[in-house]
């Protein structure tokens, strides 16, 4: 069984500072580190665009 995964571990194991990963998907690193610290919510095509550029397979996010 695959564990949950976290976008920021998601983005760490891409090896991409906030800085290089909000801007690869368009978005600034505020809101990416909001989306990281579950500050705000995220919604699904923005989720699939991370893990688009962070080459992370979706379900993986959504495990329990």
């Amino acid at each position: 069984m695959v564990p949950k995964i976290t976008l920021k571990a998601a983005r760490v194991n891409a090896g991409l500072t906030q800085k290089e990963a909000a801007e690869k998907i368009g978005i600034s690193y505020q809101t990416l580190s909001e989306y990281e610290k579950d500050e705000s919510k995220v919604k699904l095509a923005m989720i699939k665009k991370m893990c688009s550029v962070y080459d992370f397979p979706l379900e993986y996010i959504f495990l329990k």
